[in-house]
C-alpha cells in the first residue's frame, strides 16, 4: 500500500484532479462525481488531490485535505478498479483489525460499484521511512512491530479468512520457476531439475503446514507499518521513548487469559503502530509474518538481530499462550522454512511485475531473495539439492559437482 511513495504535491486549483494521470476518462469522470458528493459529508477540498502512493497491484492511493480529518489533515482515497481489485477484503480485514484495537485505516466512503474508497490518514511515514540502514537497527521499534503483530494473532479466530493452505503455499511457490526461472532467466529445466524442485516444494510445504494457524497479514514488513502521526516528528532522530513492552512483563506469573481479555492484557500499554496492506490475509501459519518482519523483501539485517528480535517474538508470543511451541531451535527452523516459501514466491512475483505489469524497479532486490534463499538452503541437509539448483539458475559456481535429482 505504501510501496512508491511520492511528493505530496497540490493540484491545479481548477480541476479535481487535472494532474493525476487516467488511463480512462470515464473511470475519471466517475471519480469526479464521487468525490464531489462528499464535499458536504467530509468537507473534502476537491482541489487538493494529490498522489500519496502506487501499489505492486492495481491499486493507487491519493490524498485530500479536510478540516474534520484527525489527527492527520487528510483523508486517503483508494482507487481500485473493482475489473482488477476485490475490496471486499480490504474491508472486512480493516474491520477484524479495529476489532482488535490495531490503529489500521477506516472506511469512511466506499463506492463498491466503482471501487473508490475514503479513508482515515494514518500519515505519511512508514516505519520502512525511518530507518537507517546504515545505523544500528532500531530495537525498539521492531519490538513496537512485535507488539502489533502479537496483538494481531491474539484476535485470529478459525473460519474467518481464508486458509493459507497446502493448495494456494504451492501455487505461490509455483511462481518462482513459471516467472523467475523460465521467463526472467530464460532456463529450461530438465527432467531431474524439475524433480528437485517439486521435492523440495513438498517438504517445504509439509514444514510450513506443521505449524498451527493464526491470522497472516502476508506482507508484514516496515513498508507497511506505519508511524503514527503524533510520534512523526521525533523520527528520524530514534524512536520513541514511550515504546510498549508490556508483552514482557504484564503477565509474568500470572495466568493467560484468553479472547478479547487476552488481547487487552498483552497489550495493556498499547502498541501504535499502524498497518496498512493488509487485503490480502489469509488463516495459516504463524510462522510467516515473523519471517516477513525479519527478512524483508526491502531491506536486511544481520543474522544476530534477526535472532534477537524473533526470540523476544518467540517469548512474549509464549507467554500470551500463542501457539509457538517450547523449543525456540524447532519455532526458529519453521520461520526459516516459512521465510523460504515467501523468498521463492516473491522471487518470482518481483520477475512478474517487471514482465507482465511494466514495473522493473522491483527486480532490483532480487540478489537479496537470492541471498535468503541460499543461507536457509546451506544450513538443512535436505534443502542441499534445492541450493544446488538455485545456484546453477544464477550461475554460481560451486566446488563440488553436482547431479540433480540424486539424494
Amino acid at each position: 500500500m505504501s510501496l512508491t511513495p511520492t511528493p505530496n504535491s497540490p493540484l491545479s486549483q481548477s480541476t479535481t484532479a487535472s494532474s493525476l494521470e487516467w488511463v480512462d476518462p470515464q473511470r475519471h469522470a466517475l471519480f469526479d462525481v464521487w468525490l464531489q458528493a462528499l464535499q458536504t459529508p467530509h468537507q473534502v477540498r476537491i482541489e487538493t488531490v494529490r498522489l500519496a502512493s502506487a501499489d505492486a497491484s492495481f491499486r493507487r492511493y491519493l490524498r485530500v485535505d479536510s478540516p474534520l480529518a484527525a489527527p492527520a489533515s487528510s483523508f486517503i482515497i483508494m482507487d481500485a478498479p473493482p475489473d482488477k481489485e476485490n475490496c471486499k477484503y480490504f474491508v472486512q480485514v480493516a474491520q477484524l483489525m479495529a476489532q482488535a484495537g490495531i490503529k489500521a485505516p477506516q472506511v469512511l466512503n466506499w463506492d463498491e460499484a466503482n471501487g473508490f474508497m475514503l479513508l482515515t490518514d494514518l500519515g505519511a511515514q512508514t516505519m520502512m521511512q525511518v530507518i537507517r540502514p546504515e545505523e544500528a537497527p532500531p530495537l525498539n521499534l521492531y519490538l513496537e512491530a512485535v507488539d502489533t503483530l502479537i496483538q494481531w494473532q491474539l484476535a485470529s479466530q478459525e473460519g474467518v479468512l481464508p486458509p493459507y493452505d497446502q493448495a494456494l503455499l504451492m501455487r505461490e511457490l509455483e511462481l518462482y520457476p513459471r516467472w523467475y526461472i523460465a521467463e526472467h532467466r530464460k532456463v529450461t529445466l530438465d527432467v531431474a531439475q524439475r524433480k528437485t524442485l517439486d521435492a523440495a516444494f513438498a517438504a517445504i510445504v509439509k514444514s510450513n503446514l506443521a505449524w498451527p494457524s493464526v491470522y497472516v497479514h502476508r506482507d508484514f514488513m516496515p513498508r507497511n507499518l506505519m508511524i503514527p502521526i503524533e510520534d512523526a516528528t521525533q523520527f528520524p532522530a530514534g524512536p520513541p521513548p514511550h515504546v510498549a513492552h508490556a508483552l514482557a512483563s504484564s503477565n509474568e506469573g500470572k495466568s493467560i487469559p484468553t479472547g478479547g481479555s487476552a488481547i487487552r492484557a498483552a497489550t495493556s500499554v498499547g502498541t501504535h503502530l499502524g498497518v496498512l496492506d493488509f487485503q490480502d490475509a489469509v488463516y495459516g501459519p504463524i510462522t510467516y509474518d515473523i519471517a516477513s518482519l525479519m527478512r524483508d523483501a526491502f531491506l536486511s539485517w544481520d543474522e544476530d538481530f534477526c535472532l534477537d528480535v524473533t526470540i523476544r517474538y518467540w517469548q512474549k508470543a509464549r507467554k500470551v499462550g500463542l501457539p509457538v511451541g517450547d523449543d525456540f531451535g524447532e519455532f526458529y527452523k519453521g520461520v526459516e522454512w516459512m521465510g523460504l516459501q515467501r523468498h521463492l514466491k516473491v522471487t518470482g512475483i518481483f520477475a512478474r511485475l517487471t514482465l507482465r505489469d511494466g514495473k522493473p524497479q522491483y527486480l532490483a532486490d532480487t540478489p537479496r531473495f537470492i541471498a535468503y534463499m541460499r543461507a536457509t538452503c546451506a544450513r538443512y541437509m535436505e534443502l542441499k539439492p534445492l541450493l544446488r539448483l538455485i545456484e546453477s539458475v544464477e550461475g554460481i559456481a560451486t566446488p563440488n559437482a553436482y547431479a540433480f535429482g540424486r539424494t
